[in-house]
C-alpha cells in the first residue's frame, strides 16, 4: 500500500524549484490508554475548564489566550492578534547552505520524513539527490508550516531524498548538564565488558527481530478481561541480584564458561609476549 502524503511543499535551491510531497517514515505504536468513567454508571467523563478565582466551570466563549511573561502575570491576545503572531506558512523548503554530510550531529535530529516528487518535479528531484550523493553534502533549509519555522536537513536516500527536522541550537540540551559521576574503569572490567559485547554482537541491525512486548502483554491481558478472566494475579519475574560489577560481567558471559574464556585469552596474550 502506498504511503499517503501529509503535506506538499516547494523545495528550492538556487533558482531551481522542486514540487515535493512529504511522507511519514513510520508510525509509532499507539499508546494503550484508559479513559476515566463514572464509577456509578460507567459513562465516560468529560474534562472542563475551571476558574478557581470564581469557583465555576467555563465554556468556550469565556476563554482567552494569554502569555505568561512573569510568574502569574499574563498578557492577553485576541484571535486576530494570534493570527499575526503565527509564522506565515508559504510551504517552501528554502535551502540556505550545503554542509558536509557528517557535520550534522545525531543529537540535533528530531523527526525524519520522506520527500517524493510532485507533478513535474521528477527531473530536478533526481538531480538534487544525485548531486548531494556525489558531493557528500547535506542541504540545510528552513521550512515554514503550521505556525512555526522549522530548521531541516535534506539528505539523499538511494535515488531519493529525506527531510530531517532538526532542533535549533537553543532547543537542544547539552550533555554537559547530565551528571555522570567520576567512577574509573579498570582494564580487567573493560576486558570483560568487551567480551560481553562480542558474545552478543550481530552483523547488522535487523528491526524485524524486535517487538513491543509490553504492548502485546497489555493487549493480551485486556482480551482476557473482556472474556471475563481474572487478571489480578501478576506473573512474577525472578529478581536478579547483582553482587558487584565484576560478578555481573562474569554472569553475563555464562559464569564459569565466560571466566574460563577470559583466563585462556589472558594466557595466550602472555605466551605471545614471551615469544
Amino acid at each position: 500500500m502506498a504511503i499517503r502524503s501529509i503535506a506538499s511543499a516547494r523545495l528550492s535551491f538556487g533558482l531551481v524549484t522542486v514540487p515535493v510531497n512529504i511522507y511519514p517514515t513510520g508510525q509509532a505504536g499507539e499508546k494503550i490508554s484508559f479513559n476515566w468513567l463514572h464509577k456509578e454508571c460507567g459513562h465516560r467523563l468529560k474534562q472542563q475548564y475551571y476558574c478557581p478565582q470564581h469557583n465555576k466551570s467555563l465554556g468556550k466563549a469565556d476563554k482567552v489566550k494569554g502569555y505568561e511573561f512573569e510568574k502569574g502575570q499574563y498578557v492577553v491576545f485576541t484571535p486576530d492578534e494570534l493570527k499575526v503572531l503565527d509564522a506565515k506558512a508559504n510551504q517552501t523548503i528554502e535551502i540556505m547552505e550545503f554542509v558536509p554530510e557528517d557535520s550534522v550531529g545525531r543529537l540535533y535530529l528530531n523527526k525524519i520524513y520522506f520527500l517524493g516528487p510532485d507533478d513535474g518535479g521528477d527531473k530536478p528531484y533526481r538531480l538534487l539527490s544525485a548531486a548531494l550523493t556525489k558531493t557528500r553534502k547535506v542541504a540545510i533549509a528552513r521550512y515554514k508550516a503550521r505556525g512555526k519555522q522549522y530548521l531541516v536537513a535534506i539528505r539523499p536516500e538511494g535515488q531519493g531524498l529525506v527531510m530531517e527536522d532538526l532542533y535549533y541550537a537553543h532547543e537542544r540540551k547539552s550533555f554537559k548538564e547530565v551528571p555522570i559521576g567520576k567512577a574509573s574503569v579498570t582494564p580487567k572490567e573493560l576486558d570483560l565488558a568487551i567480551q560481553v559485547i562480542k558474545s552478543a554482537e550481530a552483523k547488522s541491525f535487523q528491526p524485524g527481530k524486535y517487538k513491543d512486548e509490553v504492548r502485546e502483554r497489555v493487549l493480551k491481558q485486556i482480551r482476557k478481561k473482556i472474556n471475563g478472566q481474572d487478571i489480578t494475579r501478576l506473573e512474577e519475574t525472578p529478581e536478579k541480584k547483582v553482587v558487584d560489577l565484576m560478578e555481573a560481567l562474569k554472569a553475563s558471559l555464562g559464569g564459569n564458561a565466560g571466566t574460563t574464556r577470559l583466563r585462556r585469552a589472558s594466557r595466550n596474550r602472555v605466551k605471545r609476549k614471551a615469544k
